[in-house]
């Protein structure tokens, strides 16, 4: 995560003969190489800065520093610039940052030895008392949301469809177990499910369908055994389930929960409100050129991550007619925040430790209604996460039908899902997607467009503690003003 030893030991030439002092100095603003030069290098040498795991735009690195006034700038892709939220001057190289390294009996005297590390800065950008951030006011907001609003009223379901693809549907004849093992083949999270007698689309199985299957084989007194699963149909599985749910008709007969679905020429924003107002990960996009919607196609399956896609690519040069792209997520009512001392909250933010037992995982993703959880350390320190559709990599080699959901933990289930081919929500190589809380919304929708992203974890930088997470939902209704 951080530069090498020799970079952590470079300071000036005596630093060996003194007190030095470890500072984390800190580029959050993107770039592809980024470099440090200042005072303590003599400006001859530049320092390569690393990535911070799990955030590729902001760049640190740690150099040991003697006591003293020191000044520095950093090299960012060719081009020398220098950090406008840190001290700086003008001098005879241009704009530099500042900072003074005192002994511990000394007093700084306007810099701060800390005001460099990545931890102080990210809280300095997070304090809304702080002059540094942007102040948005209720005309930028409405005016953003409103151009937001016409451009998705505009642009219709068709331009979500790719060039070339394939969607999987599963007949609702198939066994629960065949149609378990095929999502996990497949790499996917959740299919249309294809009644042939009605010759129609009927339902979607998700990740939450195998959730509450689970959980029904590990509860005493189930009607359904590991050996019924193997003749089990769909059909049979959301009959049960509406009797769970307790959906029924004037009758008193169940009724399945009818599908959500749009069509190819329904327009973005109604598509986003329909996955919003049902709470669900995609919605299908289905085509029928007869007027009584006979032989239906399924052209795709819309999300959330496609929609604003679309916003960036349409935004992506004239993003300053948005100004709400430019505040800091910190600054505005966005996603789920772990409550500072003294703070309450309506909506804590859940999180696990790896030694919890899968059984309590997914009964916390059912009963908290989130579609993922933050796995820490005892520092509260971002591990891992844990979503519903993790719960596909219980199909290898029928580990469902071993195991015993209170006996394996959390830190187990992901070690089966590392083998899991195409694995589903990793982005570069990465499951847990972060961000800082100083980062902007518009660098924050930019990694929520990418595929398979549905959330970002908010970290403190270097400990990566966890501050709270944005998800997909998050993002739009603050968008949409909902």
């Amino acid at each position: 995560m951080f530069g090498s030893t020799l970079a952590n030991n470079r300071g000036n030439s005596a630093a060996s003969a003194q007190l030095v002092t470890p500072t984390r100095f800190v580029w959050p603003y993107g770039g592809r190489r980024v470099f440090l030069s200042g005072s303590f290098t003599r400006w001859t040498e530049h320092v390569p800065m690393s990535p911070l795991e799990g955030c590729p735009s902001v760049f640190q690195v740690i150099c040991n520093l003697t006591p003293g006034y020191h000044q520095y700038k950093f090299y960012v892709d060719g081009e020398w610039r220098h950090d406008e939220h840190q001290p700086f001057v003008n001098g005879n190289g241009g704009v530099m940052n500042t900072i003074l390294i005192t002994l511990p009996d000394m007093v700084p005297t306007g810099f701060s030895p800390s005001s460099m590390d990545v931890d102080d800065f990210s809280h300095q950008m997070a304090d809304p008392s702080q002059d540094s951030i942007p102040r948005m006011s209720a005309v930028d907001l409405e005016m953003s949301r409103h151009r937001i609003s016409v451009l998705l009223s505009t642009r219709t379901a068709y331009e979500l469809l790719p060039e070339s693809g394939k969607v999987i549907a599963l007949d609702v004849n198939l066994p629960v177990k065949q149609a378990f093992h095929i999502l996990y083949e497949q790499g996917i999270p959740l299919a249309p499910l294809w009644d042939f007698g009605k010759g129609q689309f009927v339902g979607v199985l998700g990740p939450l369908d195998f959730i509450l299957i689970l959980r029904e084989l590990g509860t005493h007194g189930s009607n359904l055994t590991e050996e019924e699963l193997e003749t089990h149909t769909i059909a049979a599985w959301k009959e049960g389930k509406a009797h769970i749910s307790r959906q029924y008709d004037g009758t008193g007969r169940p009724y399945p929960r009818p599908l959500v679905q749009v069509g190819p020429y329904d327009n973005l924003k109604d598509v986003a409100m329909k996955i919003l107002q049902n709470k669900v990960a995609a919605v299908p996009v289905i085509y029928s050129s007869l007027q009584d919607e006979s032989y239906p196609q399924l052209l795709h399956l819309a999300s959330l991550s496609g929609i604003l896609k679309c916003i960036c690519r349409y935004f992506r040069h004239s993003s300053s007619s948005l100004p709400i792209l430019q505040q800091p997520v910190c600054s505005i009512p966005l996603g789920t925040w772990v409550p500072r001392i003294g703070e309450s909250s309506s909506k804590p933010l859940a999180t696990l430790r790896p030694h919890a037992s899968l059984g309590s995982a997914l009964s916390l993703l059912v009963q908290a209604e989130v579609s993922a959880i933050p796995v820490v350390d005892d520092n509260d320190s971002l591990i891992d996460i844990y979503s519903r559709s993790d719960i596909t990599a219980l199909a290898k080699d029928k580990a469902y039908a071993q195991i015993h959901l209170d006996d394996m933990t959390v830190h187990q289930a992901l070690q089966l899902g590392q083998d899991a081919s195409p694995p589903y929500g990793m982005f570069n190589g990465q499951r847990c997607q972060m961000c800082l809380r100083s980062d902007s919304l518009g660098k924050v929708i930019e990694r929520l467009a990418n595929p398979g992203v549905r959330r970002l974890v908010i970290v403190e930088a270097g400990s990566k503690r966890v501050e709270g997470i944005i998800s997909l939902s998050d993002v739009f209704k603050f968008l949409l003003g909902l």
